[in-house]
């Protein structure tokens, strides 16, 4: 980038904020949690008020410089891999609770507020944020909208899209754009909010967003079930479900990744188990001791032998085990391909057995776990990118998780987007009419393409 454009940067940004230039410093932006080819930026900058970012994408798009718009960086979908020649944008440094609102139920934040900062806070005043994707400790805000992130309690309580009420940002030209607010019911204009849900950062720079609450539940109780084997665990998702339980989680971990997680950090799962759920109900205490009860007979009945919590150490252990699965598969082989191909819930033991024949059809290395509640399966392939050989039988492995998923009524995607990874299967979901009218509304929105570019295939 040449020195004049450079110091137009610098002019809008000011010594409050950063513009990094140097190699260094934009290697560190030219990768994301997905395991892709970095891709470096030409510059880097880190705005500290609202008037900066309008600038900066004003002279983006004036010079025709793409504009990657970047949180923590955690999606799994290579979203944030930045274009060459590009720069990226940080909200990083947008990080305040602007509004707790205890009487209507919401909270006002900017788009750089980590996820469990948020859920601390509004917990502190005895209302809840349910929205917990595993990422929560590092991901923003801004970045869970841009993706419509999920979580473990997307069973009971919805993933992202279910709280956003309101949300402001800029669009390719700087113009200042207010989707949605704080009131219950709102239908003045399109539903703008909406479309910035799962919009991957292609159709405007967000700045704050409005969310809902709701009150905190009463009382909850943790559980863990094993069986011997994959296929009862599945089966017993669909009768809880069918048995008009909603648990708040129901979380699945196959054999391979119990071993996987008991070696990394002791805490005791049973590594001759085929397979774990890990169950939490919540609300009133009559209620929790009802929907306990029933799982409880349940797991009798299919064989499964089940474990309570019986204080807040031995939750938080049983939690562990869930919450660590990802990073003790990551330490087996240098690669690791997370995928989140989700199916209705009654099909659940049809994907997993799809899952086990990939498995043994191309001699892999897939440990499976997930939001079973929710049909959001992650088959997590452990392999090495250097070795080419190995990486054509991944990609034909990926291709027919994908297919299965499709074939069984599913997504190719349930809570980790699109981006990079999965932007060639796309048209294989939606069709050929669906990318066409996506590929017209970004047009629309953004003529010189300088939002996200290449992301999605479109």
């Amino acid at each position: 980038m040449n020195k004049n454009l450079v110091e137009k940067f610098n002019s809008i940004i000011g010594e409050k904020g950063k513009v990094l230039t140097n190699e260094e410093d934009l290697a560190c932006y030219s990768y994301d949690a997905y395991a892709e080819t970095p891709v470096m930026p030409e510059i880097v900058v880190k705005p500290t008020d609202y008037e900066q970012i309008q600038q900066v994408i004003k002279l983006c798009n004036e010079e025709n410089i793409p504009i990657v718009t970047r949180g923590a960086g955690s999606n799994l979908s290579g979203g944030t891999i930045p274009k060459s020649g590009g720069c990226v944008l940080l909200t990083t440094g947008f990080n305040k609770i602007l509004e707790i609102n205890e009487n209507d139920l919401y909270a006002v934040v900017q788009s750089g507020v980590v996820t469990a900062t948020l859920a601390k806070a509004v917990e502190a005043k005895g209302l809840f944020y349910p929205p917990d994707p595993g990422s929560m400790n590092i991901s923003t805000i801004g970045g869970n909208v841009a993706e419509n992130a999920g979580g473990l309690r997307g069973l009971k309580y919805g993933v992202t899209k279910d709280y956003v009420m309101g949300v402001n940002f800029f669009d390719p030209e700087g113009n200042s754009v207010k989707g949605g607010g704080k009131t219950v019911k709102l239908v003045t204009g399109f539903n703008l909010q909406g479309l910035m849900v799962s919009s991957e950062g292609l159709l405007g720079v967000m700045t704050d967003i409005t969310l809902k609450l709701i009150p905190k539940p009463k009382t909850s109780k943790s559980m863990i079930v094993f069986f011997d084997d994959v296929i009862t665990a599945c089966e017993m998702v669909s009768a809880i479900i069918s048995s008009k339980i909603v648990p708040t989680t129901l979380e699945f971990l196959d054999n391979f990744t119990i071993r996987t997680v008991e070696d990394a950090t002791k805490i005791g799962l049973p590594t001759d188990a085929g397979a774990l759920l890990l169950i939490e109900v919540d609300g009133y205490e009559g209620q929790v001791e009802e929907e306990f009860s029933k799982i409880f007979e349940l797991a009798n009945k299919m064989n499964g032998r089940l474990k309570v919590a019986n204080n807040i150490e031995e939750k938080n252990k049983i939690w562990e085990a869930r919450r660590k699965a990802l990073s003790s598969l990551a330490r087996l082989k240098p690669t690791l391909i997370l995928e989140d191909a989700t199916v209705p819930r009654s099909k659940i033991p049809s994907m997993m057995r799809a899952i086990q024949e990939i498995t043994k059809k191309y001699n892999l290395t897939i440990g499976t776990f997930g939001h079973a509640g929710d049909g959001n399966l992650h088959p997590t392939i452990l392999t090495d990118r250097r070795d080419k050989n190995e990486m054509e039988i991944v990609e034909k492995a990926i291709d027919e998780i994908f297919d299965a998923a499709l074939n069984l009524d599913g997504t190719l995607s349930g809570e980790h987007g699109v981006g990079t990874a999965k932007a060639k299967y796309l048209e294989k979901e939606v069709g050929k009419g669906t990318i066409l009218y996506m590929k017209k509304l970004k047009k629309g929105i953004d003529p010189k393409g300088i939002l996200n570019p290449h992301k999605m295939g479109i």
